[in-house]
């Protein structure tokens, strides 16, 4: 965004600041300031002078010696300019003066050219006559500028005056590098504005006054809008009797100065709008609309068109177009057609003032392989507010350069207002988010600045639509800070564990997890939480499960990265295939996963994100592996209850025989077991492999690190062993949970050590034996208390068909 000072001062007046200081104050209240060019750099003593005699060199033929007025006396100077009569008035460089540049138009030299008086074929000459690529210019900016020659002032331009101040050139053009949520700073007015909060000086907007004759323009032309999501505003406004001429002066120096070419009055119209409101504009030849009609709608497939800079462009579904009663005139918001362009035989011209999507016209211009300096607005999302002002304003400057006789009334098709924002505002807080101490009066003022506006009964700062970068507190917050001073926030220390360099609960539980994994022979793995809905077939989960419910991904990389995961087992289950493909022997793998579950779809809030510890392995080690290493994470997260093993779990991916519910307090916090042998088909891994995920939020539940010292033992333990024969569907966990029950406060372990089956067992039985160790903390155990207790174990066991194993 280039802009030149005077354009700015133009909306605030009282502004007296060098060009230095104007960029560092606007880049620390927000507006970075890239560069600034001075048009003035490297001119001195350049004055408006008359040639009042010319006469011939009488030593070249291709050399003139003027006398040259400069008011308060007469100089001579030789030049070769072709183009200098008497009586003209030019820009003449004194002696000791200095210019920008040479006659040729080449680069210009960083420290400009010092004039000295001298002789030029024997004749001498005290000055020079200037063009104005030696002032440091160009035909851009005026375009009056003879290609080869002096520049020739108007006739009433008073002699001796400051040629450079006649010529508009002592100006600033700077460059801004304006971020994409500030689409209001995309304009002049909105800089201006800023610039006026920054020093504090009044600021005065463009005043549109009502144009236009008693004739409506509906009486003319027909709108209609068939997608309004994409075009949320569409104003269009007519003007008849076209009078094209160049635009005047002011007009073409501001839009020059902007990088812009003026052309006539009523293309630099709508270009200068553009640049001075942030909207872009349009403009069609009236008469080549078919029907007198406009209609906004999207291309079919395979349609071509034909753009301005006559390449043909080939269309598709999601662009939006301008269409009259039976073609397309233009691709909205990024360029029109060349069966609608501005001719110099236009008679009536038909202005648009639109906003469209942005998403929609950045994908659009994408496609095309067109961006042009509309579309490059309009993807930034514009206000559909300003439209009106910026259509308005255009006819407003056409009625005041004559350029046309306006049609009355506008149509305006905007069938959902925005609406300004509100923000509850809390001084405290932003102070909190400062760390200032600024009152909450100093804050409303900062606000009163930018044309925030402030509801009273309820404490809520209201945001202009073109504001669309507000929309909380922290909002707000930017906005104190950047008019109250960055440099006078005062320096303190920030707060918070990230800035103390502790850990948060979680990254300490996942740390002490990591830590024992690692310890039992796990290397850590990652995947893409993203994934493929082909995984739930691997996986063989069933067509009606929930876990098929994923969010679908709106622009993935492909179908293999299309779905956030509800699973978190495809990840590793592919990095342990890939370990067996390349031959890896005895691989353990862990990995802290997230898993996506959303609540509803389509998605109406955000998903349950959870935590999984995910472990697999395969080669040593079996199910009891697996279950070893779990218990040894929960001893180390201080999990003090008994875990249990439920193998009545429904998990369609593990072995049905060796598979288990982690259950918990009641709760299932995980589970493990052993690889389906068709999911391992699936993943092609050739041997047996064990899984285990823990859901770290359920287990994050139960986790105590409260640990309590307990002294030596003082009296010695009893130990018996018990030999059982246990009904086959009797599981260990419920002879331990009677062991835990029945054993009271005597009890201090018990070890299981052997467990059979074979032909001296009764068929369906098994044979399990027990070590039991008894011991009290005050007294020796005698032998009636021991046996006491044993009873009370044994006829524990028996409720659970359990007999003592005869020996």
């Amino acid at each position: 965004m280039n802009t030149a000072l005077s354009w700015i001062r133009a909306y605030v007046p009282d502004l007296d600041v060098a060009p230095q200081e104007f960029a560092d104050a606007m880049t620390l209240s927000g507006s970075k300031v890239e560069n600034y060019t001075r048009f003035d750099k490297n001119l001195e003593k350049i004055v408006v002078g008359q040639i009042t005699k010319i006469e011939r060199h009488p030593n070249a033929d291709k050399l003139i010696i003027c006398q040259v007025d400069i008011g308060t006396e007469t100089i001579q100077i030789v030049t070769g300019a072709p183009n200098v009569n008497e009586g003209d008035k030019v820009p003449v460089v004194l002696d000791g003066g200095k210019v920008a540049g040479g006659h040729d138009g080449g680069p210009m030299p960083e420290d400009g050219i010092r004039i000295k008086k001298g002789k030029l074929r024997g004749v001498e000459s005290n000055g020079m006559m200037c063009s104005i690529e030696e002032l440091g210019s160009s035909r851009d900016m005026y375009p009056d500028a003879p290609e080869l020659g002096i520049y020739i002032l108007p006739q009433d331009t008073p002699v001796g005056a400051d040629a450079v101040e006649v010529l508009g050139l002592h100006d600033v053009v700077f460059e801004y590098e304006i971020t994409s949520n500030r689409v209001d700073c995309y304009s002049v007015v909105g800089l201006a504005r800023e610039a006026a909060a920054t020093f504090g000086k009044p600021f005065y907007p463009p005043e549109i006054k009502k144009s236009g004759n008693d004739e409506d323009i509906r009486d003319y032309l027909q709108v209609s809008v068939e997608d309004p999501q994409l075009c949320p505003r569409y104003s269009a406004r007519m003007v008849k009797n076209i009078r094209l001429a160049p635009s005047p002066e002011w007009m073409q120096r501001r839009l020059a100065a902007s990088g812009i070419r003026p052309i006539n009055n009523i293309v630099d119209i709508t270009n200068y709008v553009m640049e001075e409101y942030g909207q872009p504009m349009h403009a069609f030849d009236y008469d080549l609309l078919a029907g007198h009609r406009i209609v906004v709608k999207c291309a079919k497939d395979g349609d071509e068109f034909q753009t301005l800079d006559g390449q043909m462009r080939k269309l598709d579904h999601d662009i939006l177009m301008i269409n009259d009663g039976e073609k397309e005139v233009g691709i909205a918001g990024i360029m029109g057609g060349e069966n609608s362009k501005i001719t110099d035989q236009i008679k009536t011209v038909v202005f648009e003032g639109a906003c469209f999507d942005g998403t929609n016209i950045h994908l659009s211009a994408k496609r095309l392989g067109l961006r042009t300096e509309a579309s490059g607005k309009y993807e930034k999302g514009l206000d559909p507010n300003t439209a009106y002002e910026a259509i308005n304003r255009a006819c407003q400057l056409v009625e005041e350069l004559d350029a046309g006789d306006v049609v009355g009334g506008i149509i305006d098709i905007y069938p959902q207002k925005r609406e300004p924002a509100r923000i509850h505002f809390d001084a405290d807080r932003i102070n909190a988010l400062l760390g200032t101490d600024i009152d909450a009066e100093t804050m409303k003022g900062y606000f009163a600045k930018i044309d925030l506006g402030f509801d009273e009964t309820t404490q809520e700062v209201i945001a202009p639509t073109f504001r669309q970068d507000l929309k909380c507190l922290a909002d707000l917050a930017e906005e104190v800070a950047r008019f109250y001073g960055y440099d006078n926030i005062p320096t303190t220390l920030p707060s918070g564990e990230a800035v103390t360099g502790q850990l948060s609960e979680r990254q300490e539980i996942e740390n002490l997890v990591s830590e024992v994994a690692e310890f039992c022979g796990f290397s850590q793995s990652m995947s893409y939480s993203f994934e493929s809905p082909k995984v739930f077939d691997k996986l063989l989960i069933p067509a009606d499960s929930p876990l098929r419910q994923a969010i679908e991904i709106q622009n993935p990389l492909g179908e293999d990265f299309s779905i956030m995961r509800t699973l978190s087992l495809n990840g590793l289950l592919s990095s342990l295939s890939t370990n067996y493909n390349r031959r890896n022997k005895n691989v353990k793998l862990y990995e802290m996963a997230n898993v996506y579950l959303p609540k509803a779809l389509p998605l109406t809030e955000l998903p349950d994100e959870r935590g999984q510890l995910t472990l697999g392995m395969y080669g040593e080690g079996d199910f009891f592996t697996m279950k070893g290493v779990i218990e040894a994470i929960f001893e180390k997260l201080g999990l003090k209850k008994k875990v249990h093993y439920d193998p009545s779990c429904d998990r369609p991916y593990l072995h049905p025989g060796r598979k288990a519910d982690i259950v918990y307090n009641k709760k299932v916090i995980g589970y493990l077991g052993e690889v389906h042998p068709d999911v391992r088909d699936n993943y092609r891994i050739g041997e047996r492999a064990y899984l285990a995920v823990l859901d770290m939020p359920m287990v994050t539940k139960f986790i105590s690190f409260d640990h309590k010292y307990s002294e030596l033992a003082k009296y010695p333990a009893v130990t018996r062993d018990i030999s059982m024969v246990v009904p086959r569907s009797v599981l260990v966990g419920q002879i331990e949970d009677i062991l835990a029950q029945r054993g009271g406060k005597m009890l201090e372990s018990y070890q299981l050590f052997d467990v059979y089956e074979g032909a001296q067992i009764l068929a369906g039985f098994k044979s399990v034996a027990y070590s039991i160790t008894f011991r009290a903390k005050d007294h020796t155990l005698t032998d009636d208390e021991v046996a006491a207790t044993m009873k009370k174990i044994l006829n524990g066991l028996q409720g659970l068909g359990i007999k003592l194993r005869e020996q």
